[in-house]
């Protein structure tokens, strides 16, 4: 064999190329094999890259496919190119591109299947695999001469050895990788999910090599070219993985992309003329197609299918909660007839226990008064809670009725503090009201607002032990505003947002023997909606006391 070595540039026996792709010496399977892949690639990795440009799989994804497009670019370049420099040249950068498909392949593998980035001491050992190429490459040690002969570079041990002890390397790295998450992972979804990544990449990836290893070591180059078909293969179970386990959560992409690149590679038919090349690149598209298509028909199919199931229990779930709706009205219709049922005798047997402690009846020994004053009280609470249930059931079957008229909200106060003064000073409270000398006019139902002011009071005496409930009226902004501030128990602030809840109360009311239905405050917080209001809670914590407010626009 004859050498020529650099700086001379001798030209290949063969027309030089158009372009720098075009040529003469270009078989025409690397139109097939080549121009469709880069555009297969490129449209894959920007397309993830544009979907989750902060997400790590989609930045590896998207330098991966950057490294593997250039290297195919570069190896058209050196098929078309008769100029012993150009192939030198491009011929280096390949040494220095290839590597960097297995590194990115490694790397994204890692970040699909552990979801986060790699360790830094694993990127500090990738560097130090990668480095003596960097070293090396610009050196006789990688291309040491031309052969114009066969019109390719001379390699030394780092183009013969070095580059593919790398790549040997990284994927015995990324089998036992797999092989450890594959054993580790319990979910059987996710096995699935590791199996069809790791299937798509080590498959690219022995492609990849063994063309090159043929290339290398046999110097015949095209059968290099059956490498490149690896990428389709890749970029099939990448797709599938994408549609099946949401891996880049871009099925749309992953669909639309594997369409295209289909187009691409059949509009490449054109471009080759040999009847058995065009053979054998349709069979090898149609196989691609047909295993593509499977796994897409059938992953298609088990989505339709679970999307009649899910169809069915929507359908199914609407009737029971047309039920659940008709039996919750049947409950609001029955508590509405229990509780009406219930306040008749209970407001007799109320009075009849007034009339005697009363002396209506003539004097009763104090053992029979204490007994009947205990009925009275508990008849008392039991009205309340059988008018809240009334109520409740009214607001929720919507037959509340509300007769609005104008009235002084400070006279409104003033009743319900008079009504309530008897159980104040039982519970040894002093009470108090701080309202300028003035009307404070509001539109309201007096009989369901009187119900609010008395429940709202009537919760601080509950919850106060000793201490003061200090009530006070103000205007502001065209609206009258109400405020009782007690120092009783107080709350925790997280029970503050479910407190006007039914059934709902602080979580020291039964630490402080406090008994309590959880309704009043939901009753006030309707009625005060239905006027028009506000109604809220304060308080800086347990033991700290609690503060209530209800706002309503003033009638001027």
């Amino acid at each position: 064999m004859h050498y020529n070595v650099m700086p001379n540039i001798p030209l290949c026996d063969f027309p030089g190329a158009s372009y720098l792709l075009f040529s003469a010496n270009v078989p025409p399977l690397i139109y097939y094999s080549h121009l469709p892949i880069i555009l297969i690639s490129l449209l894959i990795g920007f397309f993830v890259y544009l979907k989750g440009r902060e997400n790590s799989a989609n930045q590896t994804l998207f330098w991966t496919t950057i490294a593997f497009s250039l290297w195919v670019l570069l190896d058209s370049i050196f098929w078309a190119s008769n100029r012993s420099d150009i192939i030198m040249f491009v011929w280096s950068i390949i040494l220095l591109t290839e590597p960097l498909v297995f590194i990115g392949c490694l790397y994204l593998v890692y970040v699909l299947i552990d979801k986060k980035d790699l360790l830094f001491s694993r990127k500090l050992w990738i560097g130090l695999l990668y480095l003596p190429l960097i070293i090396f490459v610009p050196t006789k040690h990688s291309l040491s001469g031309f052969d114009i002969s066969s019109c390719l570079s001379v390699e030394g041990p780092i183009a013969l050895y070095y580059t593919y002890f790398i790549e040997s390397v990284v994927l015995l790295w990324i089998f036992g990788y797999i092989i450890k998450k594959y054993g580790q992972t319990k979910d059987s979804k996710k096995k699935k999910e590791i199996l069809f990544i790791a299937t798509g990449v080590i498959l690219f990836l022995l492609a990849f090599v063994s063309g090159n290893l043929i290339g290398s070591f046999t110097e015949n180059w095209n059968m290099a070219q059956a490498g490149l078909f690896g990428m389709p293969v890749f970029i099939g179970f990448l797709t599938y993985a994408v549609v099946k386990f949401k891996v880049f959560d871009i099925k749309f992409i992953g669909v639309n992309a594997l369409m295209i690149a289909t187009w691409i590679l059949v509009a490449s038919l054109f471009f080759i003329i040999n009847l058995t090349v065009l053979r054998i690149v349709i069979g090898a598209t149609l196989a691609l197609l047909f295993i593509v298509g499977i796994f897409l028909i059938r992953s298609v199919k088990k989505e339709v299918e679970s999307r009649e199931r899910i169809e069915k229990l929507a359908i199914d779930l609407q009737k029971a909660n047309d039920r659940l709706k008709e039996l919750d009205k049947q409950k609001s219709e029955f508590v509405s007839f229990a509780t009406h049922q219930l306040r008749s005798p209970l407001t007799a047997m109320k009075g009849y226990a007034s009339l005697i402690l009363e002396g209506d009846y003539g004097q009763v020994s104090p053992q029979i008064k204490e007994v009947i004053e205990r009925v009275y009280d508990s008849t008392k609470t039991l009205t309340n809670v059988v008018d809240d249930y009334l109520n409740i059931s009214r607001i929720e079957l919507g037959t509340m009725k509300y007769v609005m008229g104008s009235m002084d909200f400070k006279q409104l106060v003033n009743a319900v503090m008079a009504e309530l003064k008897p159980n104040i000073d039982k519970a040894g409270l002093k009470i108090s009201l701080n309202a300028p000398l003035e009307s404070y006019m509001i539109s309201a139902d007096p009989d369901k607002f009187k119900q609010v002011i008395m429940n709202v009071i009537d919760n601080s005496v509950k919850y106060t032990k000793q201490g003061l409930v200090d009530l006070s009226l103000e205007k502001k902004d065209g609206r009258v505003l109400f405020k009782v501030s007690d120092t009783g128990i107080g709350m925790n602030p997280e029970i503050i947002p479910k407190l006007f809840d039914k059934f709902t109360r602080a979580d020291n009311a039964n630490e402080a023997n406090i008994r309590g239905t959880g309704l009043g405050l939901y009753v006030a917080k309707q009625i005060v909606i239905a006027h028009d209001g506000r109604i809220w809670a304060e308080s800086k914590g347990e033991g700290q006391g609690s503060q209530f407010y209800v706002e309503l626009l003033e009638l001027k």
